[in-house]
């Protein structure tokens, strides 16, 4: 069932997803040559003892998974497409690093994800992002009063297969409100006009992934978490949180 949220709640939603921009640009800026994994997640941890929020990514146990997510935030690098597990692992020059990143604050939820490089970009890596940014605008666009999930959908998937990217099948975004993951499923590859009509009060976390290689192919690592591309290229994850209204779309994790 799709839960309709009134303007107030949208408000209170918008509120939440500032706890999670803020964390996201927090983590962004705190990543470099040398910082661990865990160091990223505790600086996450930190903005949300700040704003008196909680995670709903910390203890999360969705069926696919072996173990309870231990972490706030999710660190994939490199061939890492989504859901990594904070480590100790040490950020190296020119790595690519995506962070998705979730809070719950006066009983609503906020997702949002970004990738960036670290020191030294590659030419292919800022395109990938790039495009990946593209992508979710282009969903984002889509996302309108009259409209349909399939245009989302079909927005997103139009922007990756020009650039000759990849897309992982069976992972995209998801409707979000008083849980991380409500109804519906918002897929990143699809056909336009199709699927349930967009409604004022809806609201979405809009994510594509990309593969770097133009593979869709991908596997999960033995954690059990994270998904990495089957072809070892580099992936790229960006999302918001977006409000569906009849004066437009919303951002409400908009950084």
């Amino acid at each position: 069932m799709v839960e309709l949220k009134n303007d107030t709640a949208i408000d209170a939603m918008y509120r939440t997803g500032q706890v999670v921009a803020d964390a996201l640009k927090a983590v962004e800026k705190a990543a470099g040559v040398g910082v661990s994994l865990l160091e990223l997640d505790e600086v996450a941890r930190d903005v949300l003892r700040g704003a008196g929020a909680t995670s709903p990514f910390l203890g999360y146990l969705p069926s696919f998974a072996p173990t309870p997510f231990p972490a706030v935030l999710c660190t994939s690098v490199n061939d890492a497409i989504v859901h990594g597990v904070p480590d100790g692992y040490r950020l190296r020059d020119g790595d690519l690093v995506s962070v998705d990143f979730g809070a719950e604050l006066g009983g609503w939820a906020g997702d949002s994800a970004v990738s960036f490089i670290v020191g030294t970009p590659r030419a292919q890596d800022v395109r990938l992002v790039e495009t990946a940014e593209r992508a979710l605008a282009a969903g984002i666009g889509a996302a309108v009063v009259g409209n349909r999930i399939g245009d989302i959908a079909h927005a997103i998937g139009t922007v990756c297969r020009a650039a000759g990217y990849g897309i992982p099948d069976g992972f995209g975004g998801h409707g979000i409100g008083r849980r991380m993951h409500e109804d519906p499923s918002v897929p990143n590859e699809g056909r336009a006009g199709r699927g349930m009509p967009l409604r004022h009060g809806m609201v979405l976390a809009i994510e594509p992934m990309l593969v770097g290689g133009g593979t869709d192919g991908f596997h999960a690592a033995p954690d059990g978490w994270t998904l990495r591309t089957d072809d070892g290229s580099r992936a790229a994850h960006a999302e918001h949180t977006v409000a569906i209204t009849t004066a437009g779309p919303r951002i409400l994790t908009a950084r």
